[in-house]
């Protein structure tokens, strides 16, 4: 269930709501391209903005929209224990193949407090559940001994690992439980964390490229290293270019620069700046990616 390229959806807005329409036309535009799963909802979905109400909808819809054709992994995560109980459990009951639980953020807790906060979850919550690492966000990096600890747990079938560290994800891979799943969360990580046991990655760019990383992790999986270290070198401008600022920022502006979806995106994130948006269409153009709006 868990593999190749999953596009961490964007959540299109139209006058400061959720475009479900949009959010329709997005689903299609990435099942059409040959993505191999659909994440809403995480923190490129902007989660952290989305009223109870609009989360549980774009979860809903997007189950509704993909009709079984692909995964779906909803976005599930809090820095409340009791919230994230209530999304994963919605999400469930909606329908979704598995949940995405990013690590407690702010509250910063401890290597025990992540274990027991992550286990709780998947004792009250029947359904397959991934974690998700990301230090550079969270304030928070859980540390590989703790991910061993997790892959234990019935219900917890894997972790999105973007700290960085190579060593850090091998150590995962080395220890964790046989079937634990690795993906990677960077972009520009994802070939090389292939190379040490990855099964895909959860990406920001497949937003705007689906095909070609889906082509990059199925010549992996196919054994064509060679091509897939070419898609990689390919697409490497463009896993720089979508962080120019913060995510979902540049994402969001791609997006409507190829005429998917309006850049709207909500306080205290702003669109991305003139300099910044001129850098990141001169990529799309290079990469030979079609422009529509400025």
């Amino acid at each position: 269930m868990f593999h190749g390229s999953i596009a961490a959806l964007i959540t299109p807005f139209k006058d400061g709501k959720v475009d479900e329409e949009g959010l329709r036309n997005l689903v299609e535009f990435q099942i059409s391209g040959g993505t191999d799963g659909l994440v809403p909802c995480g923190t490129t979905g902007e989660s952290a903005t989305l009223s109870y109400e609009e989360h549980c909808r774009v979860i809903e819809v997007v189950i509704d929209q993909v009709k079984g054709r692909v995964p779906v992994i909803a976005g599930a995560g809090s820095n409340s224990t009791r919230e994230t109980v209530f999304f994963a459990e919605h999400a469930r009951k909606a329908g979704a193949d598995a949940v995405l639980l990013i690590t407690p953020y702010y509250n910063k807790p401890t290597q025990e407090g992540l274990y027991r906060h992550f286990k709780y979850v998947a004792e009250q919550v029947d359904i397959p559940q991934i974690l998700y690492n990301v230090p550079s966000r969270t304030g928070v990096n859980m540390l590989p001994e703790t991910v061993v600890r997790l892959s234990g747990v019935e219900n917890i079938a894997g972790i999105k690992e973007a700290s960085g560290s190579l060593d850090q994800a091998s150590a995962i891979m080395k220890n964790a439980r046989e079937g634990f799943v690795l993906l990677s969360g960077e972009d520009s990580l994802t070939f090389p964390l292939m190379a040490i046991g990855a099964k895909g990655v959860i990406s920001v760019v497949t937003n705007i490229v689906p095909d070609m990383m889906a082509l990059l992790c199925d010549r992996f999986d196919a054994g064509d290293f060679k091509g897939a270290a070419e898609m990689h070198y390919k697409l490497f401008d463009l896993f720089k270019a979508v962080f120019l600022e913060t995510n979902p920022i540049p994402v969001k502006r791609a997006m409507y620069m190829l005429g998917l979806s309006s850049d709207e995106i909500r306080l205290p994130l702003i669109p991305m700046s003139d300099g910044n948006s001129a850098k990141l269409k001169a990529v799309l153009n290079a990469l030979g990616v079609k422009t529509v709006n400025g």
